[in-house]
């Protein structure tokens, strides 16, 4: 369970991030008229923060890895 959490640090980071972000988005900004799918109920924009989110993270997490494998690649070559 550690090395899980260790490895995929960031993109629970940015997907709980997200979550509090779309739910604050709901709070403060919302939909007045209740029409807008994902702005009218709490859960619809949470759970949309919550997907881009980890989507943002997932992909912050594969450059960083993607740079620190490069980083131990050029160590090794010289």
């Amino acid at each position: 369970m550690k090395t899980f959490l260790k490895k995929h640090i960031l993109t629970l980071i940015f997907t709980v991030t997200g979550a509090a972000g779309g739910f604050l988005y709901w709070r403060y900004i919302g939909c007045a008229s209740g029409t807008c799918f994902i702005k009218s109920v709490w859960y619809m924009s949470t759970l949309y923060g919550m997907l881009l989110g980890y989507i943002t993270g997932g992909l912050v997490e594969d450059i960083a890895g993607r740079r620190k494998n490069s980083v131990k690649s050029e160590g090794k070559a010289r």
